[in-house]
């Protein structure tokens, strides 16, 4: 049995609902993102994970507690979200004022991380599930788990950008026979 990675982005914050790119702040879940974390407990509790993984920001890890996983989680660094430097805190459309066209997947965040870090970091953790026995749940941040998702098909990290992942959402990542492959996305 080849190894899949779940992925289940954290329930919705404050600057997430208000698109304000949210790294290294530990802004907690609203109410309505609590109740989307329980949400989500019923079709998790109906699998068998070998390793519980989440970042260690608390919206993360209120999402796996919450989800009813946090009893074995085990806190990885490399679930940190993209660290957005200088543009922490920002709108997309505040940064293009100064930045016309900016991307993440494309451009530079000034004192932040740049996109090889990010897939540098995706790797490490795709390596790491490869090497289980069984299936693995990671609970993190949108751009982080959009760049695993591109790394786990072999694709490069500015990939990412055509995966779109809404918050309180799960993915699975696993195999087309021996090729990795994207099972599920983006799922409520």
């Amino acid at each position: 049995m080849r190894p899949q990675l779940w992925l289940v982005r954290h329930g919705p914050t404050e600057w997430s609902e208000t698109g304000r790119h949210t790294s290294r702040t530990d802004v907690p879940l609203t109410d309505a993102g609590r109740r989307a974390a329980r949400g989500l407990a019923p079709r998790l509790q109906e699998q068998r994970f070998e390793l519980v993984l989440t970042s260690p920001m608390t919206r993360a890890r209120e999402t796996c507690e919450l989800s009813g996983l946090a009893a074995h989680a085990e806190v990885t660094d490399d679930l940190l979200e993209w660290d957005y430097g200088d543009y922490e805190g920002l709108t997309t459309a505040e940064i293009r004022e100064s930045r016309p066209g900016w991307s993440v997947f494309a451009d530079d965040c000034p004192g932040g991380e740049t996109i090889g870090q990010v897939s540098d970091r995706a790797d490490r953790l795709i390596d790491r599930v490869r090497a289980t026995d069984g299936p693995v749940i990671a609970f993190a941040h949108g751009h982080v788990l959009r760049v695993v998702g591109a790394r786990w098909v072999g694709l490069s990290a500015a990939a990412g950008a055509g995966l779109v992942l809404d918050a309180a959402t799960i993915s699975v990542l696993g195999w087309e026979r021996e090729t990795p492959a994207i099972q599920r996305w983006n799922c409520r």
